[in-house]
């Protein structure tokens, strides 16, 4: 084995990292398509339906950018991620109910695959590395299956077909050349399949939990770093290079959200037209929304501080009012809570704290009823987390989602189950779409102290996010950076994180 250079020594023994890249077992999706057979069989006897067929899922392909030859970066679909692990487009996967036994269909390469793009593996190689019984090439999907089947009439194909209440669109069905000679069921497989990816195991637990700590160790190394004068994607760009270098991450969660002053009260900040391009200025609040994914599995992370590293009193106002929600919540979460009580929890003490600060006036209940929380946080509590960074099965069959303002922005409404990561992200902003109409309602606007809500104008917002896995007890909090108003301005000026390290 060749040894490191000088420079890779150099550079490790000089890292801003303390992590080590953890190995990711392939066994994790042997796991997961054990769970999942388990799981659909039991569904099939409660049916009194034999256990015959198969699940077939179809990969992810490459995509182009529009007409040209320039080729996106490939993400797997995220069904087929969880079932195979497979990082390659262009494959098929198949688990025969009957057997057990799990197959890989590869794309056939041609010739020149080898001159542009690397060498051609043989299937025996992804027999090895993806742990599966069997590997072949997909022209031979119609053949494999009809000689495998055990039952009567025409084989049967359990396909992925069902709604993602996130984004209200459905995942795709495999197709092939040949499916008419198959029976397919598009129904059953989505919702067991969906469920199986609620609670995590611990192999899972330990590559969110990686994507946690690094992306925790890259939101405070933007923290140390950041001042006026700046520019939004400057931070976005540190944040990027830390969880690659560092942590190998590739993929980010989703796109970095790095909005600062009124900015941080638009809460998808960073999209195409609105880039992460104001100029970072003295007395601004910085909210940072940024996770990074390894080998699939992700974080989301939400850091708000002040951009010159001391809180004014407004600031702390409304920062502990959304930290008090946050602590409170984490507080309380076990198996078994509502997740509809959680957030309504969350809205109760940043209302207190706005009161107590002469924001708002008059009875909280009342407050509650006419659901001036949602006033300022219009959003969700928070939700599921895994593969996806919002996680399918938030709205299983049987739970319905909620309707009033704020409640209706839920990304899932169900009871907390031990083995669920989920966000906790209450936040706090002042948005004039919904501060003016809520100050001219009827209902409403005796709430409100006009002359010091127009005080906070320009303010923006503040929010607050770790993910959280639910325990048998209670829970555990795996994003790992500064909360407190003192930690952070300690180490904005420079001190030790974790503040244990102070007495290293």
């Amino acid at each position: 084995m060749a040894k490191p250079s000088r420079e890779a020594i150099s550079m490790a023994s000089t890292s801003p990292s303390s992590l080590s890249l953890p190995k990711v077992p392939m066994e994790l999706h042997v796991s997961n398509r054990q769970k999942l057979l388990k799981s659909l069989r039991q569904h099939l006897s409660n049916s009194s339906r034999p256990h015959h067929g198969f699940v077939l899922l179809q990969g992810g392909e490459e995509q182009t950018r529009y007409c040209t030859d320039h080729i996106e970066l490939f993400r797997q679909e995220s069904y087929f991620a969880y079932l195979f692990g497979v990082r390659e487009p262009g494959f098929y996967g198949a688990i025969d109910i009957a057997t057990g036994k799990s197959i890989l269909f590869a794309p056939r390469l041609p010739a020149d695959y080898a001159v542009w793009l690397g060498e051609i593996k043989p299937v025996s190689y992804f027999q090895e590395r993806y742990m599966v019984s069997m590997v072949y090439y997909t022209d031979k999907i119609v053949q494999l299956l009809v000689d495998q089947y055990k039952g009567s009439g025409k084989p049967l194909l359990f396909l992925l077909h069902g709604l993602n209440t996130d984004s209200n669109n459905f995942s795709k069905p495999a197709e092939f050349e040949g499916i008419e000679k198959f029976e397919r069921d598009l129904t059953t497989l989505h919702p067991v399949l969906t469920e199986c990816r609620v609670c995590k195991s611990d192999m899972e637990l330990a590559l969110i939990q990686f994507a946690n700590n690094i992306s925790s160790e890259a939101h405070v190394e933007v923290m140390r770093k950041t001042k006026a004068g700046m520019k939004e994607y400057q931070l976005e760009s540190m944040f990027l290079h830390h969880t690659y270098m560092y942590g190998g991450c590739r993929h980010c969660s989703y796109t970095c959200i790095c909005a600062t002053g009124e900015n941080s009260a638009v809460l998808h900040y960073g999209h195409a037209a609105a880039p992460n391009d104001r100029i970072l200025e003295d007395g601004d609040m910085a909210l940072l929304d940024m996770g990074a994914e390894y080998s699939f599995y992700g974080s989301d992370i939400t850091c708000t501080f002040p951009v010159n590293g001391k809180f004014t009193s407004d600031q702390s106002l409304i920062y502990n009012a959304v930290l008090d929600a946050h602590n409170a919540v984490i507080a309380a979460m076990k198996p078994g809570v509502s997740w509809v009580d959680m957030h309504k929890l969350a809205e109760k003490i940043i209302l207190e704290s706005l009161e107590k600060g002469n924001i708002l006036v008059g009875n909280l209940d009342d407050m509650m009823v006419e659901r001036v929380g949602a006033v300022f946080m219009p959003h969700g509590l928070g939700h599921l987390l895994g593969i996806d960074t919002h996680d399918p099965g938030g709205y299983p069959k049987g739970i319905e989602r909620p309707k009033e303002p704020g409640l209706k922005s839920l990304r899932t409404a169900r009871q907390l189950l031990e083995g669920i990561v989920i966000t906790v992200e209450p936040g706090c902003y002042f948005i004039d779409a919904l501060l003016v109409p809520a100050m001219e309602s009827a209902n409403t606007s005796k709430f409100f102290n006009r002359e010091i809500v127009d005080k906070f104008k320009n303010f923006g917002g503040v929010r607050i996010e770790s993910d959280v896995l639910v325990t048998a007890n209670g829970s555990k909090n795996m994003t790992k950076v500064p909360r407190e108003t003192w930690e952070i301005e300690a180490v904005m000026a420079g001190g030790p994180w974790p503040l244990n390290k102070a007495s290293g």
